[in-house]
This record gives C-alpha cells, sequence and structure tokens, in this order.
C-alpha cells in the first residue's frame, strides 16, 4: 500500500491529455463539416447524399473517442478513490501510534524515566533540511542512509536519491545537512516548533541483531574501531573462561547492553553507541512532540506517507526497497537469542522496555518462556 501525490499527478496528466484530445478531435471534425456545407452548398444531389454518411463516420468516431474518455475518467475516479482509503488508513494508523507515544510518555509512574531532557546528545542525532523546513532524527539501523540521501535532494543538493555517493552521504553536514546542534538556542527553539519532525523505529531486539552484525561481523564500512577497539572491551568484562581471542560473540553483546554497570563502559565507547542506543535517549519522543514515527517494519507504506506529510512527494522519491528486507522475522531473531540465557535476554528487555511501549512493540514472550 503506497500514499503517492506522484501517481495522482500522473493519472491526472493521462486523463488532461486524453480529455484535450477529445476535444480536439470533436472540434476538428465539426469545422470540417461546416467548411463543407459552406463551399458545396445544398445544389448538388451527390452532395446531399454525400453529408448524412459524413456524417455517420463523424458520429462514429465521436461515440469512440467519447468512450475512451469515459474510460480514462473511470480509470482516474476509481485511483482517486483508492488512493483516498490509503490516506485515511496511514492517517489513522499514524494517529494511533502518536497517540500510544502519549499515553506511555504521560503515564504517572513512568514520566521521571521516559523525560529525557533535549540536551545536545540529542540535537546532534537531529539534521535539518531547511529548505524544506523538516526535522529527523537518526535512529541507527532502520535505513538512516537512505532518508540522508532524501533530505540531500531535497535540499537542492542533489536531483535524485540514486546520484548521490555514499561518502557524500556519510560527510552530510559538509553537504548541506546540517545538525540542530550547529544552530543557535533561538533557531533550535524556533526549529523544533514549527518544523516538520519525524524519526523512524524497529523493534528493538531485531535492531540489535542489526546493529551487531553491521559493527562486529560484516562491517561493511570498514569501521575497525568497532572491532579493534569496542569489542576487546566487551569481551573482556563479559567473557567467560580465560581466552579473550576470536571475535565479539552475540551472546556477550546482549550482556553488556543488559548490565547494569553498562553506563560506565558506555562513557568508555563514546558516541559510537549511537548503533545500540535507546529510541527514548537518542531522540527524546517524549520531549519533543513529533509530527511522525515510522516504523522500519511498514517502510514501505510509512516512507511515502512522510513523504505525503512533510510536503516533499513531488521533490524526492524514498528509493525502492527489496520485497521482505524490513518485515520483522521472528525465525531470524529466535536464532541468533538462542545461544543467550533467559535471565540475560529478560535483562535486555528491561533496558529496552520504554521502546516496546512507547511504539506499540509486543513483549516477546517466545524468547522468556
Amino acid at each position: 500500500m503506497h500514499v503517492s501525490g506522484t501517481r495522482v499527478l500522473c493519472w491526472l496528466s493521462i486523463w488532461g491529455l486524453a480529455f484535450g484530445l477529445v476535444i480536439y478531435n470533436l472540434l476538428s471534425n465539426q469545422r470540417d463539416v461546416i467548411k463543407e456545407s459552406l463551399t458545396e452548398g445544398y445544389a448538388q444531389n451527390t452532395t446531399r447524399t454525400n453529408i448524412p454518411t459524413h456524417k455517420r463516420v463523424d458520429q462514429q468516431e465521436r461515440t469512440k473517442q467519447s468512450f475512451v474518455l469515459k474510460q480514462v475518467m473511470e480509470k482516474v475516479h476509481k485511483q482517486q478513490e483508492k488512493d483516498s482509503l490509503e490516506l485515511q488508513h496511514m492517517d489513522k494508523v499514524h494517529r494511533e501510534r502518536l497517540s500510544m507515544l502519549e499515553r506511555v510518555c504521560r503515564h504517572p509512574a513512568l514520566q521521571n524515566l521516559t523525560h529525557i531532557p533535549v540536551g545536545s546528545f540529542t540535537l546532534s542525532r537531529i539534521f535539518v533540511c531547511k529548505r524544506r523546513r523538516v526535522l529527523f532524527c537518526q535512529t541507527p539501523k532502520v535505513g538512516n542512509t537512505q532518508w540522508k540521501k532524501v533530505l540531500l535532494v531535497a535540499n537542492g543538493v542533489y536531483n535524485n536519491t540514486a546520484n548521490i555517493p555514499e561518502e557524500i552521504v556519510h560527510q552530510h553536514e559538509k553537504n548541506g545537512l546540517p545538525r540542530l546542534s550547529n544552530f543557535s538556542a533561538g533557531e533550535i527553539s524556533h526549529m523544533l516548533a514549527s518544523y516538520f519532525k519525524f524519526f523512524i523505529v524497529r523493534d528493538p531486539f531485531d535492531r540489535i541483531i542489526s546493529a551487531f552484525k553491521d559493527k562486529f561481523v560484516e562491517n561493511p564500512r570498514h569501521e575497525v574501531w568497532y572491532q579493534q577497539r569496542i569489542a576487546p572491551v566487551i569481551i573482556q568484562k563479559f567473557r567467560r573462561g580465560k581466552s579473550l581471542l576470536g571475535p565479539l560473540r552475540f551472546e556477550e553483546f546482549v550482556r553488556y547492553l543488559g548490565s547494569e554497570k553498562r553506563s560506565v563502559l558506555d562513557s568508555m565507547l563514546g558516541e559510537h553507541i549511537i548503533h545500540w542506543e535507546s529510541y527514548l535517549n537518542l531522540c527524546a519522543p517524549c520531549s519533543i512532540h513529533y509530527d511522525l514515527i515510522g516504523h522500519h517494519e511498514t517502510l514501505r507504506d510509512d516512507a511515502p506517507y512522510i513523504l505525503h506529510m512533510a510536503g516533499l512527494s513531488g521533490v524526492v522519491s524514498y528509493p525502492d526497497i527489496p520485497q521482505g528486507i524490513t518485515e520483522y522475522n521472528r525465525s531470524k531473531i529466535a536464532h541468533y537469542y538462542a545461544s543467550v540465557n533467559k535471565k540475560h535476554i529478560l535483562k535486555l528487555y528491561q533496558k529496552y522496555w520504554a521502546d516496546f511501549a512507547l511504539f506499540g512493540y509486543k513483549r516477546p514472550e517466545f524468547l522468556l518462556r
């Protein structure tokens, strides 16, 4: 299900072209009839016998063109109805998401835990598309690279997302996509109050798997410090046995994330922790009133809707999403967490419970039984 302003414009253009063509032909045929009537007169019987034949041909052509026009209009009308229903559905989905977020944020027992001050850490996570008055809070492992491409196009830096090199995306501050923390206090307040604001979330346990694979297993960007600096610190603290050789294991990563002493380690690891930091700490959703929150699992629907609501649907399109790549995979999650003791999974859940509650993700009972 996709909501796209361009699709509607396309149908309207087709309708306009067909309508114009029919009107042009009808006027041309009528002009020819009048011309023949004036020049040939009505004196000759042969002419009088030919005119009705000509009129019959014209009538058939007009009937055919009217039928084509009717078909085009029916298709446009059906597409408009479909788009309207899709838009109503997406409106309802996103209202419910924001309503759930607000309910959890307002809960008296949770306010001290969920209300994160909007400090430099959060402000440095928010990217500014000043040209289109859009703010995007980065939550790693949910397709941020693609959203940065979208905003670079929206800012007028590039014509389309396909032409943007990866190195430009990761050096976005030098290429027209600054962080909110770079602005003055007055500008920050104004942007937070008046710009369109959004971010994307993902099932917390699934996101942890993605962070582990991306930084400690595959590491496609060759960020050596994750394997050479961060992994040894975690291994030394959480590996059972005497040997510290070998790569970081997922079970050790989970134990670190659920540890009561995690904050001490995080202070040693620096800003690299953003790849597994909670959404609560990254974007302060109870303190900043976001307009939309997309879900990675439904990104094929959410991305066009976000662009539509941000006023960008006619400006830029979200890059194609391969079928199934963003969907929740319970089997994959069960496979990864199978090596982790239940008590450590429970501790991990307790660390990320706010991300589950705020964004409507269910407690993973199948991992805790």
